[in-house]
């Protein structure tokens, strides 16, 4: 039987699983076997490197922890050798980097995973490891956001390159059209018609 510390060391580790469970995005649980040493060293550089918690897990431990995170959906794949890998941000970091590594070993495999408290099938997680990064998605909000401020960047530009507002206006200027050639003293007006004298009334 179990000492009293041992099972209140196992007691912290389950109640340290739960709240990493609980307060991660997303979380994917891999059967390791067969990975070598200098390749799990890799792995894990890689997943930290991308803010992924990544460590190896008694099944015993993850399974009561899944209980209590309300996660028990995961307990039928807690079997053979088990990794947990956890992000508290990125939703695609760890499915991406842990499917990659599977293409390339037969033994290594996804067994499950979840997002945002919910168990999901493996084809989730296979769809969170399309997800493109965290950078390349930044990038692409910026760059929306950075479009209309650009497109006012090069119409000043051209204005400058033109030779400034005034030559632009001057550009844009409708033509003056030219003067006669007559005389610019004004023609004096023509004088009114005398009216017609009113006829004499006739002598009787």
């Amino acid at each position: 039987m179990p000492s009293a510390k041992v099972l209140e060391q196992k007691k912290a580790i389950v109640a340290e699983l739960t709240e990493r469970l609980k307060g991660s995005v997303t979380g994917v649980l891999v059967n390791y076997k067969g990975i070598n040493v200098a390749d799990d060293t890799a792995l894990r550089k890689e997943l930290r490197e991308a803010g992924v918690k990544y460590s190896v897990v008694k099944n015993t431990l993850l399974s009561r922890a899944c209980e209590e995170a309300e996660l028990s959906g995961l307990q039928t794949t807690l079997a053979g050798t088990t990794a947990l890998a956890t992000s508290d941000e990125d939703y695609g970091a760890a499915a991406r980097i842990l499917a990659n590594y599977a293409k390339k070993s037969k033994d290594f495999e996804i067994k499950g995973g979840y997002l945002d408290g919910e168990v999901v099938e493996l084809d989730v997680i296979d769809k969170l490891a399309k997800l493109p990064t965290r950078e390349v998605l930044l990038a692409k909000v910026l760059g929306a956001f950075q479009a209309p401020i650009a497109a006012f960047a090069r119409a000043m530009q051209a204005i400058v390159d033109d030779g400034g507002i005034e030559a632009c206006l001057a550009k844009k200027a409708p033509a003056v059209a030219p003067a006669d050639d007559a005389s610019p003293e004004a023609a004096p007006a023509e004088a009114p018609a005398e009216a017609p004298a009113e006829e004499a009334p006739a002598a009787e």
